[in-house]
């Protein structure tokens, strides 16, 4: 069913189906609290940012939600539900050398399967002076005390009280595709030889990655315990400091449990030239892919704030679906209160 039809939202809604999810939704509110205390525990500042802003962020395949601000004199302006708080957020660490973290409502346009929703819950914190093993630390022992010992997802039982396996991409491509993902780095032809698939028409060397990443790496990763994948192509991490050890890489990871991707970390980068030069790729990027789409202005107050920011790691996770896993609820939108 279209999870955006009458339909979908008046099955979502009806007060039957809400008491149906109960239990979901009441451990939901129990996962609320205990991420709260685990963070206040830390030292962690609660921290709450605009949810309309001119900016919404800048990843090239993201759709926003579009609105207008209107002034007492009559005058509007456009704005754009974020996409994500991380900007407003670094902001915040730039003015205060604090760590930070929010639970926050963000949109996303045009979204809707098993494990997407146009509006939801994003827990994201930033933790000055930590590098990106020290994060992934710190993640792996908040998702042990969020979760059980042990969840079961798709037919496995997944352990949780045990070593997150930690993956860089170049070996799990090596492992799962047969390919040197760096080697073969803006050359699709070599990728797919290697891969042992044929390229498709205009297929670039980013969408074969993400091909083979969906198809062959994201489904044999995550099922025995969780991992971690690290040390992405430098290319597809617009927001990470790059490995100084190798620089066809970036200090980024994402965690995946049970085929589900549950949260995506960088190490910083905190070079505003460097940032701007990013962000002007990425929107010549979106402008040629989808030229109907409205543009917005750089967030210069954010790039102004990058070089007072200390070094510091940050993480964006998915908190519908850590409670997914957490109650073995097959669909997101089932412990959502009105999903």
């Amino acid at each position: 069913m279209d999870l955006n039809t009458p339909e979908a939202t008046t099955r979502a809604t009806d007060p039957t189906r809400i008491a149906e999810r109960l239990p979901l939704l009441r451990r939901r509110a129990l996962m609320q609290t205990a991420t709260r205390a685990f963070f206040d525990s830390r030292g962690y500042v609660e921290v709450e940012t605009p949810c309309a802003v001119p900016t919404p962020g800048e990843e090239v395949h993201l759709h926003v939600f579009e609105t207008r601000r209107v002034s007492p004199e009559g005058d509007s302006e456009p704005l754009f539900l974020h996409t994500s708080p991380e900007f407003a957020m670094k902001r915040i660490v730039a003015a205060t050398g604090l760590p930070v973290f929010q639970l926050a409502r963000v949109w996303r346009n045009g979204e809707g399967s098993v494990l997407h929703a146009p509006e939801f819950t994003m827990l994201e914190w930033y933790h000055p002076g930590a590098g990106l093993a020290s994060l992934a630390d710190e993640t792996e022992h908040y998702v042990q005390c969020l979760l059980p010992p042990e969840i079961h997802r798709d037919g496995r039982t997944i352990p949780i009280h045990t070593p997150f396996e930690r993956l860089t991409v170049a070996e799990a491509f090596r492992r799962h595709a047969g390919a040197d993902v760096l080697a073969t780095a803006d050359n699709a032809e070599a990728l797919a030889a290697q891969a042992g698939c044929t390229l498709r028409t205009g297929e670039t060397w980013e969408d074969l990655f993400f091909r083979l990443l969906l198809e062959r790496i994201e489904p044999a990763i995550g099922r025995e315990r969780p991992t971690f994948l690290t040390h992405w192509p430098a290319s597809q991490a617009a927001l990470a400091r790059t490995c100084p050890d190798d620089p066809r890489t970036a200090l980024r990871f994402e965690l995946y449990i049970g085929g589900v991707e549950l949260a995506n970390a960088f190490e910083e980068l905190t070079d505003s030239e460097e940032q701007r030069t990013r962000f002007e790729k990425d929107r010549a990027t979106r402008a040629k892919l989808y030229p109907q789409r409205k543009s917005w202005p750089i967030d210069e107050d954010f790039l102004r704030a990058l070089p007072a920011m200390p070094p510091t790691s940050g993480i964006a996770l998915g908190f519908d679906r850590l409670v997914m896993l957490a109650t073995g609820a097959p669909r997101l939108r089932d412990v959502l209160w009105l999903g």
